[in-house]
């Protein structure tokens, strides 16, 4: 058995894993000869958030929503901003076990007691650990309430698929425009612009948030192509520019000027009926 390959299926990285190993989210591990989420239940950040910091600016504007989050990330972007849980595997992090049953709970009482519209998964890379938000999402919709994720979107698409009729409402990081980007971040370009058109076709509420990296993919043509791509999809998807500020192992950019994300919204604009700008 220790010398068997299990192969994860769950984003395009395609881990190959010895017995017990971990793919590179640090959240999946080869056992008995295949792949499982080994952070299922493990929170490391459970928080009732305003639902604009998701950011989501026009799925039910001024409304709270409980926010939970665990460890790993299938990308490595070295400007990541929870690099505390995401860079991190379940050895390395304090976290506390919860099940969807329990969650559901906590979500129903602030619903009623706060106006909570359901849960959020988030802070970390939520898909790592789809089967989790699998769970959680049916026992939420179960109680009426609503479900929503704030991903990478760099997943295989029968993923997508299983999970869209799910979710209510997604936050996808669309990074860079190309797959030249992705390959500095450690991902699929075509995967992420495949989770964004899926989700929209299922009735799902997509927003798209786009961090503008110093030198990176600050240039017009940059946001261009972002723009059109999410036109191709539907050009009322919001498209929320924000800054970028030194993190993790991109100390020596500096924070992206406000000038130019103000001009890239201007670019955006020609393609996209909402763009907004953000983290200023």
């Amino acid at each position: 058995m220790s010398d068997a390959i299990a192969i994860c299926e769950t984003c395009p990285r395609h881990c190959r894993l010895t017995e017990g190993a971990f793919g590179a989210c640090r959240a999946r591990h080869a056992q008995g000869g295949r792949v499982v989420c080994a952070n299922y239940g493990r929170i490391t950040s459970l928080a009732l958030d305003p639902i604009e910091k998701k950011p989501l600016a026009f799925f039910h504007p001024g409304r709270p929503i409980l926010s939970v989050g665990s460890y790993g990330c299938n990308l490595r972007c070295p400007f990541c901003q929870n690099d505390g849980i995401s860079q991190r595997g379940g050895d390395d992090v304090a976290t506390e076990s919860a099940t969807p049953a329990a969650l559901a709970e906590i979500a129903g009482r602030l619903a009623r007691e706060r106006g909570n519209l359901g849960l959020a998964y988030t802070y970390n890379e939520p898909l790592v650990g789809w089967e989790f938000v699998r769970d959680c999402a049916r026992e939420i919709r179960a109680r009426g309430l609503l479900n929503v994720i704030v991903s990478n979107g760099c997943v295989k698409a029968e993923m997508i698929d299983s999970l869209a009729p799910l979710l209510d409402a997604a936050n996808i990081d669309l990074k860079g425009p190309s797959q030249a980007y992705y390959d500095w971040v450690g991902g699929d370009f075509q995967a992420v612009c495949r989770t964004i058109a899926t989700l929209h076709s299922a009735g799902c509420h997509v927003e798209v948030t786009t961090l503008i990296v110093p030198g990176r993919n600050d240039a017009d043509a940059d946001i261009a192509a972002i723009a059109s791509f999410i036109a191709s999809v539907s050009p009322e998807i919001p498209l929320h520019i924000t800054r970028f500020f030194p993190r993790f192992r991109l100390l020596d950019a500096p924070p992206t000027p406000i000038a130019t994300l103000r001009r890239l919204a201007e670019t955006a604009r020609t393609r996209l009926s909402r763009v907004l700008i953000g983290n200023c």
